[in-house]
């Protein structure tokens, strides 16, 4: 999960410095990955004010310039066919490291005129493959100034490691909130105002599921805009988007892209010029096909979650769009979808197929149930501020499911579970913070109620988690584990002492010991004459990984025919390790192998 600094800011009122805030995000379970900090390797070059640009005396393709730095000036022999007096551009100081390029540049003397330093193209600053000429600035740009900082190239990107159970940090929001309930500042709030629909829309949204398949699409939230304006994004849109490495298509693809992110609220747009009827959302048969936006082609299986018009399939509900209603340019109309799907069927059908979407990420992992109509609204504001249009009525199918529940904590339990004596105060704090409804319970017990973007709180040894990772898990102490006996046991085991002496011989012997993989081909299997179908994989990993092996010596042969192949044709190779009889819990036993191949040794001249 990526993100910039000043995107967290927006959700996060703060004061922090980069450090404080990556420090804090370890801290509370959300490793950082990385930190890209554009600023800090743009930092030498500044914005500069090329006083003279004269032909080079002895190089026909070469310029002399004097350059004003805003701190003095400096020659500079330059290039670049664009170079001339009059113009700013970008200034790299000698001693500076060039990363585009990949060198520290010197100061030095081209074609008997003296260079101190240089005028730099996009590629040479890794901005882009530009290198026609050097970066040609306006003018008004600021004479002196950090280039990073004017270009808006001085935020940082932040990656963290998110785990599956953290869903609600797929969005920046719920990093915020992480971070404000840790101490680092406060949670801004955000705009859930409803938008009054100018107009009622005679889509339908039909919910066809059979009963024991409700799940999987419980709530279907859509909108109608007429009179909006498709086109390239606004600057700010575009700049966070590249950041986190997302490319920018439309600024209505990109809305959705952002709430993707910001929220964690995927959304999808149709171009309802190419919708013929209304929407229907079902289980796939079977058999059938679905451009996608990707451009790739996909034969669904059954019980794909899809939603049809009138024609066929349009979208793979949870996973991707297709391409009939992608917009364009040419888009007036559109429908903005925000739904819920459920989690297991969007993973199934996403492993199916092979597709990997940030929509499936969010959905596999569960979204904010809540947050259906609350996504829409937010979104519906941005399109008529950026689109311009009109919006309607919200049409929605289903409802919102049944996620409320109180847990129960016992606050001696996180003492008695982490190690760790947090006062009762401090708890309340902390899971208030995190947005739980905290009440006083009987005998002091904490009564929480969990908020609807926490799928992953069940129980209160989750709750006793949450208060010991936001009180900081580098303050749980280092306990050694209690000694359960007086007497010590051996490290090894019988078998184990066994399995040493073996290899230890048989390496004394002159062989190299191999690890090859616990499955092989079923035919290799059969020409040893085992023929145990109850050894065949159901899901392997490779066509020719297919059968729990019988025998270690085919994969040592294997290997020794592939060394042959490379010019190696001496083998000498071990295996100790498990072959299988059968599929019962007695049917493995620990085997030793051996193969020799080709000469016992060098050939030598006597």
């Amino acid at each position: 999960m990526k993100f910039t600094l000043s995107w967290l800011k927006d959700h996060l009122d703060t004061t922090a410095s980069l450090g404080e805030i990556t420090d804090t995000l370890t801290r509370l379970g959300l490793e950082v990955d990385g930190v890209e900090d554009p600023a800090a390797e743009l930092a030498p070059f500044t914005i500069a004010y090329v006083k003279s640009a004269v032909q080079h005396p002895n190089a026909d393709r070469l310029r002399v310039c004097i350059v004003d730095t805003g701190r003095g000036e400096v020659q500079v022999v330059c290039g670049a066919p664009n170079a001339r007096t009059g113009m700013k551009g970008v200034f790299a100081p000698a001693g500076s490291y060039i990363p585009g390029t990949k060198v520290d540049l010197k100061a030095g003397t081209i074609r008997g005129e003296a260079s101190n330093g240089m005028l730099v193209s996009e590629r040479e600053l890794g901005l882009s493959d530009e290198h026609d000429g050097i970066i040609d600035l306006p003018e008004d740009a600021p004479l002196g100034a950090s280039f990073a900082a004017w270009r808006g190239l001085d935020d940082p990107v932040i990656e963290i490691g998110l785990t599956p159970d953290r869903a609600d940090c797929a969005g920046i929001r719920g990093i915020a909130r992480d971070l404000a309930a840790a101490g680092l500042g406060m949670l801004r709030p955000l705009d859930e105002t409803p938008v009054a629909g100018s107009f009622k829309t005679d889509l339908t949204v039909d919910l066809d599921f059979p009963p024991d398949a409700a799940a999987a699409c419980p709530m279907f939230a859509a909108r109608v805009f007429r009179g909006v304006k498709n086109g390239p994004s606004p600057a700010w849109l575009q700049a966070r988007l590249k950041a986190i490495g997302l490319r920018p298509i439309s600024v209505l693809v990109d809305i959705t892209n952002f709430f993707t992110f910001d929220r964690n609220r995927p959304l999808h747009v149709f171009d309802q010029a190419k919708v013929k009827g209304g929407l229907k959302l079902r289980l796939a048969k079977g058999g059938e096909a679905l451009a996608a936006l990707n451009d790739k082609t996909y034969t669904l299986g059954a019980g794909a979650t899809v939603i049809e018009d009138d024609t066929g399939p349009l979208s793979l509900g949870g996973i991707m769009g297709g391409a009939s209603t992608g917009v364009s340019d040419e888009t007036t109309e559109v429908i903005l979808e925000a739904a819920l799907f459920d989690p297991v069927r969007t993973a199934m059908t996403g492993r199916a197929l092979g597709i990997n979407s940030d929509a499936r990420y969010r959905f596999e992992r569960g979204v904010d149930p809540a947050a259906v109509i609350a996504g829409m609204e937010q979104a519906t504001r941005m399109i008529l501020e950026l689109c311009g249009g009109e919006a309607s009525q919200l049409v929605v199918a289903g409802r919102e499911p049944d996620w409320r529940r109180t847990l129960t904590l016992r606050p001696a339990r996180v003492e008695s579970l982490g190690g760790l004596d947090v006062p009762r105060d401090r708890q309340v704090a902390i899971l208030s913070g995190l947005g739980f409804g905290v009440t006083d319970g009987a005998d002091g017990l904490i009564q929480a109620a969990v908020p609807s973007w926490r799928g992953d709180v069940q129980g209160e040894a989750d709750l006793v988690e949450e208060v010991l990772r936001v009180n900081g898990y580098d303050a749980i102490p280092a306990v050694p584990l209690p000694k359960l006996t007086s007497l010590t046991q051996p490290a090894l085991s019988p078998s184990q002492k066994a399995r040493e002496l073996v290899r230890r011989t048989l390496a004394a012997r002159g062989l190299d010991e191999a690890v090859t993989w616990s499955f092989m081909d079923g035919r290799d299997a059969a020409l040893f004459g085992f023929q145990n179908t109850g050894l065949k994989l159901l899901n392997p990993i490779a066509s020719d990984l297919d059968t729990m092996r019988p025998s270690v010596l085919p994969n040592l042969i294997r290997a020794a025919g592939r060394n042959a192949a490379r010019g190696l044709p001496d083998a000498a190779l071990f295996e100790i390790g498990p072959a299988y009889r059968d599929a019962t819990e007695t049917g493995q036993a620990m085997v030793a192998a051996v193969v020799r191949a080709g000469g016992s040794g060098p050939r030598h001249w006597v």
